[in-house]
């Protein structure tokens, strides 16, 4: 069901979410950050539950990036550990509601267990022709770009233009986000999607991830259909 406030007007084909803000709402409560991270997998929820009733074609979130190793390994133990719990309790409900799941990044670099949890949810949801859900895991903007522009050479194709070099990115088979979120303020992309958010537009929250509801992604998508896309055209 479409709310009155997004009615009559076209809503974004692929949603990407940048994350951010677990750390923080876990500090300002006096707990250890990946407090922070299990509370922020309400509003992972969340976002599905919505862009499956809003009829979203696909949903991008940030999970956890090449940057992120660099964490204590403490924290990458728990959040991986907590990226293998979720894929294994929440497919049957994804599963429910029609969602296909994808993820994109430098996969064979997780751990084997989070690797075999993703591999099983990935083969049981494909089939739903529901939502996509598109989890970014060790993924990286720059590193995407290198990837495809080995494979390019390693095919011998020897003139690259913007069609080819799209084939080849991790994304090839989901249209261009047309709207990036980002909660916690801050007012960067940390190498999220780098060429396929070229005409992305940019939506900023203070919001930080844990609390980031129904009414925040509803003002997100109001914000977008509010503004005027001219691609660079007069």
């Amino acid at each position: 069901m479409i709310p009155p406030l997004l009615k009559g007007k076209p809503l974004p084909r692929h949603i990407a979410i940048i994350m951010d803000g677990n750390g923080r709402w876990a500090k300002s409560r006096g707990l250890p950050r990946i407090f922070g991270h299990r509370a922020g997998t309400q509003s992972v929820r969340e976002a599905v539950k919505v862009c499956g009733e809003l009829g979203i074609e696909a949903l991008t979130l940030y999970a956890f990036s090449t940057e992120n190793w660099a964490r204590p390994k403490a924290e990458v133990s728990a959040l991986m550990g907590l990226l293998s719990k979720m894929l294994s309790t929440e497919v049957s409900e994804l599963n429910k509601s029609g969602v296909r799941l994808m993820a994109v990044g430098r996969l064979h670099e997780l751990p084997a267990k989070v690797r075999g949890e993703l591999e099983k949810a990935i083969d049981k949801l494909k089939s739903n022709t529901g939502l996509i859900l598109n989890l970014a895991l060790n993924y990286g903007g720059r590193q995407e770009i290198a990837d495809a522009v080995n494979k390019i050479i390693h095919l011998g194709i020897k003139k690259v233009d913007e069609k080819i070099l799209s084939k080849y990115l991790y994304t090839a088979d989901l249209p261009d986000p047309d709207l990036m979120i980002r909660t916690s303020g801050e007012m960067r992309i940390s190498n999220f999607l780098l060429y396929q958010l070229a005409y992305a537009e940019l939506y900023v929250t203070p919001t930080l991830w844990p609390d980031f509801r129904r009414e925040h992604l509803y003002q997100a998508i109001a914000s977008f259909q509010a503004r005027e896309r001219r691609f660079g055209g007069a």
